[in-house]
């Protein structure tokens, strides 16, 4: 009930005739920056993705690219000027796997590719052996560590490595940074 920034007074009107406000906080709670990572968490995670084109090292920005992540969705980032203090962040995002943005082109054709993914992964699983179906049975949407992977089935890292990569070039999987696996 308490819009922040004011001169998004109308854009919040707008939103609530087609759409809605979300909030965790109650009514009359004041805007005050140590609510805006909850905030941003709740942004990401109704997104497909997040796009950061400007951000520090330790900004708000960098905050909301981790949560996405842990949310298992797209982190974009703009590359900036190498000596730029608003670069830092976005150009370490790119560093550790970020999807490096040129043009909204490139975000709309990285979408559609999930999007096309998932509807593909939903229609029928392929034929898979049973190594294959073991290791694909303990992945879903929350990132899995490839030594957890060989852990629990108590096989070599360089064993579920190759599996993993016929269920990755089969399209329903894939590798996230830090040798983490998803169900797509």
């Amino acid at each position: 009930d308490i819009i922040y920034p004011p001169e998004n007074k109308k854009l919040a009107a707008q939103i609530t005739k087609s759409g809605a406000i979300v909030s965790e906080y109650s009514l009359g709670t004041i805007p005050d920056p140590g609510n805006f990572p909850r905030r941003n968490r709740i942004v990401s995670g109704l997104s497909l993705g997040v796009l950061i084109s400007e951000a520090g090292n330790k900004s708000g920005a960098i905050r909301t690219a981790y949560e996405a992540l842990e949310q298992n969705r797209e982190v974009f980032a703009l590359p900036g000027p190498v000596n730029s203090r608003q670069s830092m962040g976005t150009n370490r995002l790119i560093k550790e796997g970020a999807k490096l943005i040129q043009d909204p082109e490139d975000i709309l054709m990285e979408l559609d590719a999930r999007i096309k993914s998932k509807a593909k992964s939903r229609e029928r699983l392929p034929v898979l052996d049973e190594k294959e179906k073991k290791i694909y049975d303990l992945l879903n949407e929350e990132p899995v560590h490839i030594d957890q992977l060989a852990k629990t089935c108590q096989r070599s890292t360089a064993e579920i490595l190759s599996v993993l990569l016929t269920l990755e070039l089969l399209g329903i999987i894939k590798q996230l940074s830090g040798k983490m696996f998803i169900r797509i």
